[in-house]
């Protein structure tokens, strides 16, 4: 197994060929993608012709969702087959500097955008022979905004004679509702989507013409190039949440809705040094004022502006009134960029300015903003991160916005997860705005704090401690059972949640789903925590 960003693939060439050139037939592509219950299995498999009387390299290009990992990777070439293997990243980067210097055959995977990452090898073909490529690749759906989000890309080159895509979801509560969306379902090409569902299950197929595959938003003459974007959400009739067990192992789905909303604590931390002029900073201040906008009267939140300096808007966390956001929204609209960057100053100062002012019955957030590296101030990264950690103690949780290229993402992401948050980033496009309001209402409305699952006969158990949930999100646990006694937070027992350990509930061909799914958090966790 094998996480998309950590490690990378390795197999025997890397070149660069132009399928323009009518010298290379794809004349196969399918993308058969199967959702067992979140648990997404995508199969692309491709079928290559070298229609030229002599050898040539022949590229294999696709690109697969960012929390992904490639499960499998094998290319079959007159009857033989080759599968790839896994390294660590740091051996992987330098067997692939190896390989290609020798002239070999590598594959690497690289980040390309916001939600995709680029995988790329390639191989020498003999004259008038063909190359089947197969790569799988496996993720456990997350849901935001309550919706399930399956992103297939599609982009062969060329307009392919046999070309299909393939979308099966099987969910056990059924699912309440489906939408197909993305650049693959516009144009002419909208026509050759199909989808059926029925109860617990769900069929999305596409099986466009040579002529419709040139004909969408973002197709053209080389054919289909874009993304076909299928949300769904499922049935939820136990406030309990959903458990599922199957070959001795367990994933416990908890999403309940029929909670009331928590107030609120919220403290913004903008980053207004001089690397955030221009639209970065304007953007900022469009999103803040939105933000502010949808704040709840019962909400408390407070405004840190920093460079070289620290500023507070007020001392304390004031009451979202009507007066106290017309007056915060000035004050957002007077942001201007200049100095350095004194992160370590900034985030502290929104820590003590929410344990000045506790309040019983809420759920407190801090949320920094910031596009570099620190420059002033304590600059030492890890004397950064242990001060934060000391100073919030586990109470809330530390959400970190990276805007761009230039920050320092890693060093955002490990102090979010630190501190019981995660960090996202802001791309520097048209929409940064809208990103940034996007992540806000992930978080916007806190239903539960300080959850802890308890599982007594769990073993080897996923993470089972969580600051917050938030209405639209779902918190997954996984693990191996012997029995099904569950107990949850304050001994709220769990024996009248849905259970299933009879076989036959889970099809023959997806048995091991849940092994996988349980392997893949585990993995994703440890390496989180690195």
């Amino acid at each position: 197994m094998a996480n998309s960003r950590g490690m990378t693939k390795l197999f025997s060439s890397l070149a660069c060929f132009d399928y323009h050139k009518q010298n290379v037939d794809i004349y196969s592509f399918y993308i058969n993608s199967m959702v067992t219950s979140r648990y997404a299995t995508t199969v692309i498999t491709s079928r290559v012709a070298n229609t030229l009387n002599e050898s040539q390299e022949i590229q294999f290009e696709v690109k697969i969702p960012k929390n992904a990992f490639i499960s499998k990777f094998r290319m079959t070439i007159e009857g033989k087959t080759y599968d790839g293997v896994v390294k660590e990243k740091e051996e992987a980067q330098q067997l692939y500097n190896q390989a290609v210097s020798r002239g070999q055959s590598a594959g690497q995977i690289k980040s390309v955008g916001r939600t995709l990452e680029d995988f790329k090898t390639s191989v020498t073909v003999a004259a008038f022979s063909k190359v089947t490529f197969e790569l799988t690749y496996e993720e456990l759906l997350k849901r935001r905004l309550g919706k399930y989000e399956l992103l297939i890309n599609a982009q062969p080159m060329q307009p392919v004679a046999d070309f299909k895509m393939d979308v099966h979801i099987q969910e056990k509560p059924g699912i309440s509702s489906l939408e197909v969306k993305g650049d693959l379902s516009t144009g002419d090409l909208a026509n050759a989507i199909k989808t059926t569902r029925a109860d617990k299950d769900a069929w999305v197929t596409l099986y466009p013409t040579q002529d419709q595959q040139t004909k969408c938003k973002s197709c053209g003459e080389n054919g289909l190039n874009g993304d076909l974007l299928v949300t769904y959400d499922v049935e939820r009739r136990n406030p309990k949440g959903e458990v599922m067990v199957s070959n001795g192992y367990f994933v416990h789905y908890f999403a309940p809705s029929d909670v009331p909303r928590i107030p609120k604590n919220v403290v913004f931390i903008i980053d207004r040094s001089g690397s955030m002029h221009g639209r970065k900073i304007e953007q900022t201040r469009l999103a803040l004022l939105r933000i502010l906008s949808d704040l709840d009267e019962d909400d408390h939140f407070g405004l840190i502006t920093f460079d070289s300096e620290v500023n507070l808007w007020k001392r304390e966390l004031l009451k979202a009134t009507e007066a106290n956001l017309k007056n915060a929204k000035s004050f957002v609209n007077e942001i201007t960029d200049r100095g350095a960057t004194d992160i370590n100053a900034a985030v502290l100062a929104g820590v003590d300015m929410i344990n000045r002012h506790p309040r019983e019955g809420t759920a407190s957030i801090l949320i920094l903003l910031t596009d570099g590296d620190p420059t002033s101030g304590e600059t030492n990264i890890e004397k950064i991160m242990a001060n934060v950690k000391k100073a919030i103690g586990t109470k809330f949780p530390l959400y970190c916005l990276g805007f761009g290229y230039d920050v320092n993402f890693d060093f955002l992401t490990k102090m979010s997860l630190e501190n019981g948050g995660v960090a996202r980033r802001i791309y520097e496009d048209s929409d940064a705005d809208l990103q940034l309001q996007g992540f806000y209402e992930e978080v916007a409305v806190p239903l539960l704090t300080d959850i802890q699952l308890k599982y007594p006969v769990g073993t080897n158990l996923t993470k089972t401690s969580f600051s917050l949930y938030f209405n639209g999100s779902e918190i997954v646990v996984s693990g191996q059972i012997t029995d099904n006694s569950w107990v949850m937070g304050e001994s709220v027992t769990y024996q009248d949640t849905i259970m299933t350990k009879d076989p036959s509930d889970v099809p023959p061909e997806n048995e091991d789903f849940m092994q996988r799914l349980w392997a893949y958090l585990t993995v994703k966790q440890l390496l989180e925590r690195q």
